[in-house]
This record gives C-alpha cells, structure tokens and sequence, in this order.
C-alpha cells in the first residue's frame, strides 16, 4: 500500500509539473471587457470562453511557447504567442466594421457584406442577445424590409417583397443547410422545429429571387439559419424564460420556454454537441365574429350567418330549395313549399375555442458529431433534427397541428472548398384535425344536415302560420332545429369531438392524417484556390424526390403514396477588377422538373466600390427566378365543405372523383374541361371557364442598391422592381353535375341551370397560371449609428403591385402586404455597469388580406417592444426582463387569425457569452 502511494504521489506531482496554466484577459480597442471570446490553443481542441470581465484561464501540457487562437462574432480573429509561464496576456481584439462583416449565403462564399452582390440582411449574435422580442426569430421582424405574420404563439410566417401567405410558399428557410420545409404542409413552420436560440451563429436573409443559385422556390427571399460549431463553441449554456401572454379574448395566461445546449471538443479530430428546448403556453384566440359577406350579420339577425372564426356555419342552404326537396320526399305539399323564401339558411355553428384547447406548444431537440479526420479544415458531419410542436396554421381553413412531429437527418462532408451533403425531412402529422371540418362533423354526428333543414323549414311554416312574421319564424325555427345540441363541455360533446377529430374521412370527421417526406443531396465545389487569379468560379447542383403520403385524406394518394422528383445545376463565377473596386458576378442555373420543362434561372451583378477609404458601394443586379408548383398545387385533391381544392398534375385529374349534393359524379379533370367561370355564375351569365393545369411561376427581378459607411453612420437601401410571369394562381369555378359546358345547344342550357342551383354543382378552387401582367415594386432604404454609445437604428419600407384586375376578374393575387412600414431601434448594451436595454418599434399601414380562408382589411397597427438586462459576471448569468407590444393595443396581420396582444417575460441566460 505505501509503495502504492509513492507512487501515485508521484504521478500527480510530474502531472501537476507538466501543466501549463495560462490565464489572461481579453479587451477592445477601447481598453473594454470582451466577454464570450472564443480562446483556443492552437492545433489542440483545448478551448475556453473569457467571463463577462473578459479574463479566461487555460490549462496545457504543451511546451512554451503556445500560439492562442482568439475570435468573437463581430471582431477580427487574432493570435496571442505566450512564451513563459506567468506573463502578463492581455489580447486586444479589434472591431469589424460594417464595412468588413463576413457573409456567405449571397454568393455561396465568404464575402465582405459591404460587397455582395444583391441585397442581404444579417442578425448576428449581438443582435440576438439584445433583441427586446421573447424570442430571436421574432426578433427578425426588425430587419428592413421583413414583414411577419403572427399565426399562433409558436408559428410566425416570415416574407419579403409581397404575396405573402400563411402558408409561404416562396420563401424558403435552411437550418444549416437543410430546407426546413414540411414536406405535405408546403412552407416553413417559422421556428417551430427549428433551432434554439443557444446554437445560432447567425442569420442572413436574402430578399428577393435567389433561383440563380439555391434553385426553386427562392422566389421572394431565402432565410439562412447557422448554427454554432462545438469545435469553436464548448461548454454547458442554458435558458429560461418564464412571463403571461395577456389578450381580451384569452385573459392572462402563463407561458415557459426553457432550452439546455452541451458541446465538447473530445479532441481536435472528434467533436459533439446537443440542443433541447421546451416551449409551452396558451395561444392568441381567434374570435373574430364577424360575417365577411355582411359586416352587420349577427346569428341573432342573419338566418345565413357565417362567421370567420364560427365553425359549422358553412353548412348553408336557401329555405326554397329545402322545400323543393320535401315535396320531393312527400313531406311537404306543393303550397306549402311555395310559403318558404329564397333565404339562405346555415346550421349554427361552434366558436373557435370551442373546437380548439388553444394550447402551444414546441419541443426542439437536436444532435451533431463532428469529425475532423486529418484536424484541419476538412469534417464529417452528422445532425439529427427533432421536433415536436402543437400550434394553429391557417390556409383555406384553420388547422389544428396538434404533436406534430418532424424529423431530419443530415450526412454532410466539407472542407473550405466544397461541401456535400445529403438529408431527408420526413413529418407526422400527429393529432391533427381541420377545426372548420370539425364543427361541421360534430354538428352531423349529433343531427344530420337533411333531417336539421326539414325540421327548420318545418318549425318555420308552423311559426309563420301563428305570427305572420317572418322574423319570429326563423327564430322559432332555429330553436327546434337546435333542440337536443351539443353544448361544449359536456360529456356528449366530447364524446363527439373526440369521434370526429380521430376520423381521417371529412365526410365524417376531421383528423389531418400525412406521413410524407422529401429526401435532398446538393453539392457546391469553390474553385478560387486554384482559379483565383483569373476568376472565382463555383458549380455545383442538387436533386430532390418527393414522397407524398397522405393516406387519401389531403392528396389523391389513397391508393399508396405518391412519388416525383426534380433536379438542378449551377455556375457562378465572380472576378475583381480596377483595382479590386469593380466586382463582377454571373450566375446560371438549370432546373429540371420530372412534371414539367426545364428552366433557366440567370443572374448577373455588378458592384463598384468609391472613396479613397472604399467606404460608399453601388450594386445593381438583374435575376430571374421561379418556382416550380407545391405539392398542394399538384396532387391536392380535397373537398373542404364549401369547395373543392384540387391540384393540376394531369395524372392528378382523373383520379379525383366526387359527388355534387345531388349525387352527380364529377372528376378533377371536369374543373378543366367542363366548368363556368364562379363569377360568372354567381352574376347570372354563365361563361366557360378558360384555365389551364398549372406550370413553374417565374420572376425577372432588377435592383439598384447603396451601402455607406460614414464613421459610426451605416446606410444602406435599395430600389427593386419584379415582373412576373405565369403568375400561380387559385381560380374557382362551378362544375355543373349534369349537361356540357361546351356541349349541344341542350347541354349547355342544363349545364348553366345545374350550374346556377346548388343542389346540382360543385365548387372548385383549382391550381392554375394567371395570363395577366404582374409586376411589383418597392424601394427599402435604413441608416444605424452609434450616438454615445448608443445604439440607433432606423428604417422604412414602400411596397406596391401593379395589375389590372379587368383582364382576369377571378384572379385573386394575394399581395397582402402594407405599402408603408417603418421600423426603429434604441438601445445599450451597458448604459452603466453591467446594465443594458433595448427599445424597438414598428408601424404598419393598413392593407388589404386575400385568401381562400377570407378577404378583408388589416388595419394599421404600431408596436412597441421593449427589454433591460442586468449581467451578473460572477455566476457568468444574465438576467433579462422584456414586453412585446407594451402598449396593449391588440393587432392582427391576417383574417381569421388571432388577435396577438402582449406578452410580458422574464429570463435568465447562463454561460451564453
């Protein structure tokens, strides 16, 4: 045992000889503390982050001298050479002005942003740290230019440059690389299953068409979302948030957001990193009332009311046509049918927080093994992506998605020169229902739609008979009708709601049944190491296979899932001249749709750099881009109560088939081929409808652009204008169940009488390319400075479109964008000793929202969000208190969605310097 001990002393006291400890302190060019710098020991994976005093402490057995690595976002890297055991380290880390801030996502290679070709906006990690919203993807509703729309607590729908929707279809977002597109759903589900605030890097934003280089459907803007290396980036960071959302129609409610990320370097060949983050609480209530068709309607004075946010009422019927159906079934007389108005009637419907337990809810879990075979430049890496979200989204109705779950799977392999990379996005739809199918079906599990009209138009004529007043009849009437309901809360109605929310069949039920995914590689090669005296050429491409699977309850994949694949191929080459003050870049790109032709997107640009400093750029730039139609405009093929959604793919058509009321079959094809314009029908002049299956969607885009830098004064603004081509577009027409819309004189008499009852017809609001000239143009200009040390930012926004309706009545174009916004930033980051704040706002024009769920104005709305912080070195914490539109004034950006009120909270961030 002694000679144990010996022993070990021994070896504690050589190993404790051997170490080198380093410590040392880390400051800007003004003699100011730098906390949360990276300080590396060159060629080994030893690393450490300096305090909130900027002191760090590294411990080595590596023989004097060390060569210490030093960087921070927003800083120059630098080397520190430590030559002797107890030297006085003190690195001075110098600014990076606005002139030499790095980006990558313009021209797919490390460029001064001051120099990129196009228009780009970047979000670092100072900027997240002091965003005043709850959340750092809220925060990029700041950014010039960057309109968001605010579905759910959890789900923000983020565009630029107009034609938004909820479901964005051109907008693309990449988390590392990887589109975060859900593959049934079409669009990005904001940050729902994306990535926790602890792990980003940065993030850029390219407004605009980016087809040249990143391919379909970066059409309006591109989002790029980048994580942080756990070779760069070590330790145990952690968050918690915890606050009350506060709305009229909701009250207060509490809400938590907690998240925990663990990185290590196991050495400079291996390293790992983990993300989790947990989101819960109650989201914004729709309860908009109102009767878009009648501003005035009330259920209490409209027999046909049907309101936005009011489930069921759709189900809708004129009193006449019930009667006629009666007489048919011998249940009434001829007379007495001829006592029943030409007034539409519709079944009393559920709220919205009726049918839907208005929780939210986000869980994000992530992992990544990095490898570094030769530790240099060239990694392996693998990351895993999970997530599960409960929110609302909202197209042509409001849906439910309640554990919907997403996975992807990502093999990447890359050095500074090339990547490759390979991943697959696949998504459950969980428990999710269709809230307007669901207040139809619990409305017919508890009274079919004919036996509630008989009794109604029944109850009716006996009320009418007793009292004369037409008035009194039709309450009469509903209260019969009614007699039995199901009343919300109750064990019956849950019992039916349970039914129906389980049951895929919308004639019956509601539930959103989808197992699709979409499997991606892409490549991209940098020549310029060896090019680079000539030019800095790049190529590179991808290929993308859909898998739909539906199971038949959103597309025509009841018989097995539906496949079809796409691929693309790019060059890009960029040369300096004059002096490096001119910069050329053209691009090209060729896409090839399996469903369609294939498509040229080119892209050329020119930039010149002024001022004996090179502190003043000009750009200019003209792109063309396209998107190709989602699967929704392909092989959607359902019928939402009101209407039918049907895609265009042409082996989509036939395999479409429903029934009209009366029982008519009616094909997808006959949309096509045998249909009336609806506004046509709806004006009493029936004409045939002239549409087309739908093709790619195409861009021209041109832009001017100025960046200056003048001292602590940063401007930066540009002028752009769009045209468009084979707009995609949703068209509704009426099929009529019997006759010929282009047929024999007869057929097409019984067409347009079919088409005009509804009883006969059915609506179809089908995918197609609008013929008319679409343009659009804006101009977005913003200036930051520092004034004593604070920081102030501000910037405007002019949008606007330009068609003429006249040439295509039935087209709806969906702009849904204000023509003005503006936007400002106040803030410090230490107004005294670890203290800061930050103040932001914005204001934005009223404008008018298209969609197939509602049409209607959006009134202007100012917002005000504001925090302060307090750091607390010693625990190495920050403590952070913030409001999100502190005034109280509630707003909404889109029909039908909630009224979004203000949220008050409270965190404390940990180790995430």
């Amino acid at each position: 045992m002694k000679t144990i001990t010996l022993v070990l002393m021994f070896l504690v006291s050589t190993i404790g000889i051997s170490q080198n400890v380093i410590t040392g302190r880390v400051i800007d060019g003004f003699d100011a503390p730098i906390p949360g710098v990276s300080i590396t020991i060159k060629g080994t994976s030893i690393s450490t982050i300096s305090d909130f005093d900027g002191n760090f402490t590294l411990t080595s057995d590596k023989d004097y001298p060390i060569t210490l690595e030093a960087s921070s976002i927003g800083f120059d890297p630098t080397t520190y050479e430590v030559t002797s055991a107890g030297q006085d380290i003190t690195i001075v880390l110098e600014d990076i002005t606005f002139l030499d801030e790095l980006v990558i996502s313009a021209s797919r290679a490390p460029e001064r942003l001051f120099e990129s070709p196009v228009s780009i906006e970047r979000f670092g990690a100072k900027e997240i740290k002091n965003t005043a919203s709850a959340d750092f993807y809220g925060g990029l509703e700041n950014l010039k230019g960057v309109d968001i729309n605010t579905n759910s607590l959890t789900l923000k729908s983020i565009n630029t440059r107009g034609f938004a929707t909820f479901a964005n279809t051109r907008f693309v977002q990449l988390v590392d690389g990887i589109d975060n597109t859900a593959p049934a759903l079409n669009f990005v589900l904001g940050n729902l299953i994306g990535m926790s605030e602890l792990d980003v890097q940065s993030v850029e934003l390219l407004p605009g068409a980016s087809s040249a280089l990143y391919g379909a459907n970066a059409f309006n803007g591109i989002l790029f979302m980048n994580s942080r290396n756990p070779f760069d980036h070590q330790g145990i960071s952690a968050y918690a948030k915890s606050g009350i959302t506060s709305q009229d129609a909701a009250g207060d409610n509490e809400f938590y957001d907690v998240g925990v990320r663990i990185a290590h370097a196991f050495s400079d060949k291996f390293a790992a990193k983990v993300n989790l983050s947990i989101l819960k609480g109650t989201d914004w209530v729709a309860a908009d009332k109102q009767d878009l068709r009648n501003p005035n309607s009330t259920r209490e004075n409209d027999p046909g009311y049907d309101g936005v946010n009011v489930y069921g009422d759709v189900v809708a019927q004129t009193l006449d046509r019930v009667g006629a159906q009666l007489v048919q079934n011998n249940l009434l007389t001829p007379a007495q049918a001829s006592l029943l108005p030409n007034t539409l009637v519709s079944r009393t419907g559920y709220n919205e927080a009726d049918l839907n337990e208005n929780d939210a809810e986000s869980l994000k879990f992530d992992a990544a093994l990095h490898y570094r075979p030769f530790a240099n430049d060239f990694e392996v890496i693998y990351n895993g992506r999970f997530g599960r979200g409960t929110t609302v989204t909202q197209d042509a109705n409001r849906t439910s998605l309640r554990n919907f779950f997403s996975q992807q799977h990502k093999l990447e392999v890359k050095n500074d020169n090339f990547f490759v990379r390979g991943y697959v996005t696949a998504s459950d739809a969980g428990d999710s229902y269709d809230i307007r199918f669901t207040g139809i079906n619990v409305n017919r599990a508890w009274k079919s739609d004919n036996q509630w009209f008989a009794e109604y138009a029944g109850a009716y004529l006996a009320a009418l008979g007793a009292t004369g007043s037409e008035e009194q009849a039709h309450v009469a009437a509903r209260q019969v009708a009614e007699t039995g309901r199901l009343i919300p809360g109750t064990p019956e109605f849950n019992a039916a709601f349970d039914a129906v929310t389980a049951n895929p069949d919308l004639t019956e039920g509601s539930r959103v049944k989808d197992e699709s995914q979409f499997t991606h590689a892409d490549a991209n090669y940098n020549f310029s190491h060896i090019t680079g005296e000539f030019a800095d050429i790049q190529v590179g491409g991808s290929v993308r296979e859909y898998k739909l699977n539906s199971f038949g309850t959103v597309f025509t994949d009841a018989d097995g899932p539906i496949k079809y694949s796409e691929f693309g191929v790019y060059t890009q080459v960029q040369k300096k001249l004059l002096d490096d003050r001119l910069k050329i870049t053209g691009s090209v790109r060729y896409d090839k749709s399996q469903l369609f032709d294939g498509n040229f997107s080119p892209r050329f640009s020119v930039g010149y750099t002024l001022g004996a400093n090179r502190n003043r750029n000009l750009r200019a730039s003209i792109q063309t881009g396209f998107r190709n139609p989602t699967t929704q405009d392909l092989y959607i093929g359902l019928d939402i109560g009101a209407n039918a959604l049907l895609g265009s793919a042409p082996d989509n058509l036939d395999r479409y088939v429903i029934q009209d009321p009366s029982g008519n079959q009616i094909t997808g094809r006959d949309a096509y081929e045998n249909s009336f314009s609806a506004r046509s029908v709806l004006e009493g002049n029936p004409v045939a409808a002239d549409i087309d299956i739908v093709k790619p969607e195409k861009i021209t885009a041109y832009e001017v652009g100025y960046r200056a830098q003048f001292g602590s004064v940063v401007l930066d603004g540009s002028v752009y204008y769009n045209q468009y081509e084979d707009f995609i577009a949703n068209e509704s027409v009426i099929v009529p169940g019997v006759g010929r819309v282009n047929g024999t004189p007869a057929e097409q008499a019984a067409a347009a009488a079919a088409a005009a009852n509804i009883q006969t017809r059915k609506i179809f609001t089908a995918s197609t390319n609008s013929d008319v000239d679409i343009s659009s143009y804006g101009f977005i200009a913003g200036v930051t400075t520092q004034v004593k040390g604070f920081d102030l930012g501000v910037n405007y926004t002019f949008a606007e479109q330009d068609f003429d309706q006249s040439k295509d009545p039935d087209f709806v174009s969906s702009f849904n964008t204000p023509k003005h916004k503006v936007k400002a930033t106040f803030g410090k980051e230490e107004l005294f000793k670890n203290f800061g704040f930050n103040v932001s706002g914005r204001w934005s024009d009223e404008y008018l929202w298209e969609s197939d769920f509602g049409t209607g104005m959006i009134p202007s709305f100012t917002v005000v969000d504001a925090q302060i912080n307090y750091a607390i070195p010693k625990l190495k914490t920050k403590l952070k208190i913030g409001a999100n539109n502190i005034t109280g004034e509630e707003y909404f950006t889109a029909i039908g969605s909630g009224f979004i009120g203000s949220q008050y909270y409270i965190g404390l961030i940990i180790n995430n310097l």
